[in-house]
């Protein structure tokens, strides 16, 4: 297999911000050479105040796939208890269309977990269940959005790459070796390494060669040094974290420029 390049990926996390303060990041981000701009999928803040200013994943995905023309985006990650299957699918190719324009390629990743934050549950009026029963759902619907994906007219226009977040171990990992084209997790170099022979034991077990998936980790609070330890365990995408109120991008910009002098080497 040919060596991915590595990448960086900045998630825009839409809480304690005016969606212009948002857009206008994410402006500064695809200037700045960023590989992805992603959002996530909640309804409230998950830091600072509970109750702070915060927007809608989907729909702020598509009004950023019309602004930017290289990165791709997607969420880190989407909730698959809020949406029907079938919708997902179609919004997920409503928005590869919108991110085509002027190439005739889509730029969206369709990024999915099976959700955790109990308060949107609550508040929005979803059944939020056990964590198995979540994690049973989202192996249930991503047959059903990969098969929406192959009826659409007009299809996607490329093969949407799927993300799946999330490091469980038994059930998790397998759904990953199942559909995932990119694997993110949170992992420390150590954890990383444990969690990657499971993910080749379920690949081994579905037929998988799961060195096809990409694997993604944050990087916001380790070292180059524990970067560089992961990029030897196969990891080639990693992500950012900002929060509102002010977006603070120097520390992307160091990243950046890890990515570009790893690539160089």
């Amino acid at each position: 297999m040919t060596q991915r390049p590595i990448r960086i990926g900045v998630q825009i996390a839409p809480q304690h911000a005016s969606y212009e303060k948002i857009r206008d990041t994410a402006a500064e981000a695809e200037e700045l050479g960023v590989d992805i701009i992603f959002n996530w999928d909640h309804f409230f803040p998950l830091t600072g105040a509970p109750d702070g200013l915060h927007f809608e994943s989907w729909t702020m995905l598509a009004a950023l796939a019309e602004q930017t023309s290289r990165v791709e985006l997607g969420a880190l990650v989407n909730c698959n208890s809020y949406r029907n299957a079938n919708l997902q699918a179609d919004m997920a190719r409503t928005i590869d269309h919108i991110s085509a324009k002027g190439t005739g390629v889509g730029r969206f990743i369709f990024g999915t977990g099976s959700g955790w934050f109990e308060h949107d549950y609550e508040e929005y009026g979803y059944e939020f269940g056990t964590a198995g029963q979540r994690l049973d759902a989202l192996a249930e619907n991503l047959p059903i959005i990969e098969a929406r994906w192959s009826r659409l007219n007009p299809p996607p226009t490329r093969k949407i790459p799927v993300l799946i977040g999330g490091g469980g171990e038994k059930k998790t990992l397998r759904i990953v070796a199942e559909h995932a084209d990119i694997w993110h997790s949170f992992s420390d170099p150590e954890v990383l390494e444990r969690k990657l022979g499971i993910l080749a034991a379920h690949g081994a077990d579905v037929g998988r060669d799961t060195s096809e998936i990409e694997i993604s980790t944050e990087i916001r609070n380790r070292t180059a040094q524990q970067a560089d330890e992961m990029v030897a365990l196969g990891a080639t995408l990693f992500t950012v974290g900002v929060s509102g109120p002010n977006y603070d991008l120097s520390g992307l910009k160091d990243w950046l420029a890890w990515r570009d002098a790893a690539n160089a080497r």
